[in-house]
């Protein structure tokens, strides 16, 4: 599994193909589809349980 399959702006879409839902310019498209995403400034954890930890 690599780094963006945990990022909130992960899509993973079996019609269309993995993808990012940030609009990324041409070198950061060029990085995300060559899987070198190592410094991402665009990434963000993605918590399932954050809102619930927020409701207590």
């Amino acid at each position: 599994m690599d780094i963006c399959e945990n990022c909130v702006h992960f899509v993973a879409d079996e019609e269309f193909g993995d993808y990012c839902s940030v609009n990324l310019d041409e070198d950061e498209m060029e990085k995300f589809l060559t899987q070198n995403v190592s410094g991402c400034h665009y990434f963000q954890y993605f918590d399932e349980y954050k809102i619930v930890r927020k409701q207590n």
